[in-house]
């Protein structure tokens, strides 16, 4: 399996030629999933004792098996949170995996780490953070929000919090769903604050005074949100913070989504108070054109979540000496075994700078903008509410939840877009409606008028 010969050239010169092909697609086939038992009849038994060979796995792959997935990078792919990697992060991470390093100590990838750590400079630099604080990259948001909820309990068991009882997390309605997951995960209970849409440092300071005298003593933490995934909505951060600092409790911003748009000029007195935080989530595989997976987490005390996260074994001894004294990111969040996940990043950065940057940031604002005056345009349409940051909610006037579904899979099917109905809760009650989510600057104001001709069938 390890030896050079001539089948593994061929196969490189496949693999790069069909990478190549890829990244210079701007429009890319929009793939329909398929059921197992389908692909299975499609391509057979793939895993024999004896291998079916380079060529003819690729071949599955390349004429299959990647027309059964959705590219995240599709102009008209506007569900959920997409992504639009450049091409130099694409390219750069396959120079990543190539290169083999393990990304967990100093000692073995020193100068990955190193590049890493600029990307990570900058990202720091986007919250205002005072002088100190740093971060690391990890899987996504979800990784993130644990490391930084682990490190925010056993700070607070550190300076006398319980330990016989499960400690709790505040935050909103609008919170992403890793937060009740991960509190799962660590054993915490989550009290959510009654609102989907800005959660107010006074709502806050209401919910947590109705808590009884025994909670409001495991309440160790509050999750803000700068940016929710639903609606792009950045919570009230200035006042969160204040009364966090009043109360004792440890303060992080989940903006695994929106933290992009702190690149941005135009948005960013939103998230005023951001550099209060103790810990901040920021999904690059998001919002700053980074291939998955790709998210960081940032500590404003670094060395509370080294004493956290550290792990000790023998074999591990070497790492802490003089001769190979360096950052370990392994230190700060819940991974020993690690890729390069930042260096995609920073090669991009390094490429394009940071203004353009900044520039692709506004281009999806500026989209979620347009998209709002041209559904006002459109007969039967109509905002559920003013877009913010990238995402926009609206609805079709008559229809049904079922209606809204079926689109969906109309439109997918016929390889115009993905779109998908989420669900909000307004003044009437909750109700199905529709959610665009502007991350890719190849996106055009024609590509949207494409989506809405289609909704006045």
């Amino acid at each position: 399996m390890h030896t050079l010969d001539i089948d593994t050239v061929e196969m490189t010169l496949d693999v790069m030629k069909f990478a190549i092909n890829r990244i210079t697609v701007r429009d890319p086939e929009l793939g329909i999933p398929r059921k197992e038992e389908d692909l299975r009849k499609l391509v057979g038994e793939t895993v024999t004792e004896k291998g079916i060979g380079g060529e003819q796995a690729f071949k599955l792959f390349r004429d299959v098996l990647v027309k059964a997935t959705v590219p995240i990078d599709h102009p008209r792919h506007l569900a959920f949170v997409p992504a639009a990697p450049t091409r130099a992060a694409i390219m750069f991470d396959l120079v990543t995996s190539a290169s083999s390093i393990h990304g967990a100590y100093w000692m073995e990838g020193a100068g990955g780490i190193f590049c890493e750590n600029r990307a990570m400079d900058w990202l720091v630099s986007l919250t205002g953070l005072p002088e100190g604080a740093f971060g690391v990259f990890t899987s996504g948001g979800t990784a993130a929000n644990l490391s930084a909820m682990v490190t925010a309990r056993e700070v607070w068991r550190d300076g006398g919090g319980t330990r016989s009882g499960k400690g709790i997390v505040m935050a909103s309605i609008g919170a992403h769903s890793s937060i009740k997951a991960m509190a799962k995960v660590i054993d915490a209970e989550v009290c959510l604050v009654d609102t989907e849409d800005r959660m107010s440092g006074e709502a806050l300071d209401a919910a947590i005074s109705g808590l009884s005298e025994s909670e409001r003593g495991r309440l160790f933490g509050v999750v803000a949100t700068g940016g929710t995934t639903n609606a792009g909505i950045v919570d009230d951060l200035e006042g969160i913070a204040g009364v966090c600092k009043k109360r004792g409790l440890w303060f992080h911003v989940d903006a695994a989504y929106g933290g992009g748009a702190l690149a941005a000029d135009s948005v960013r007195h939103l998230f005023k108070g951001i550099e209060s935080a103790d810990s901040v989530t920021i999904d690059p595989h998001k919002w700053l054109f980074t291939p998955y997976d790709c998210g960081a987490v940032i500590y404003r005390h670094p060395e509370q979540a080294r004493k956290v996260h550290s792990q000790e074994g023998s074999y591990l001894d070497i790492f802490k000496d003089e001769g190979a004294r360096g950052f370990n990111p392994a230190d700060y969040q819940i991974q020993l075994t690690r890729r390069l996940r930042g260096l995609p990043l920073w090669f991009s950065l390094a490429t394009h700078g940071t203004d353009k940057y900044k520039e692709a940031v506004e281009e999806g604002i500026r989209l979620a903008v347009r998209a709002g005056e041209l559904i006002r345009e459109y007969p039967g349409l109509e905002l559920v509410r003013e877009p913010s940051l990238s995402c926009v909610l609206f609805r079709r006037e008559g229809w049904e939840p079922q209606d809204y579904y079926e689109w969906t899979y109309r439109n997918h099917r016929a390889g115009i877009s993905l779109v998908t109905p989420t669900k909000w809760r307004g003044v009437g009650g909750v109700e199905t409606v529709l959610r665009f989510c502007f991350i890719n600057p190849d996106t055009t104001e024609e590509d949207i008028r494409i989506i809405l001709d289609t909704l006045g069938d």
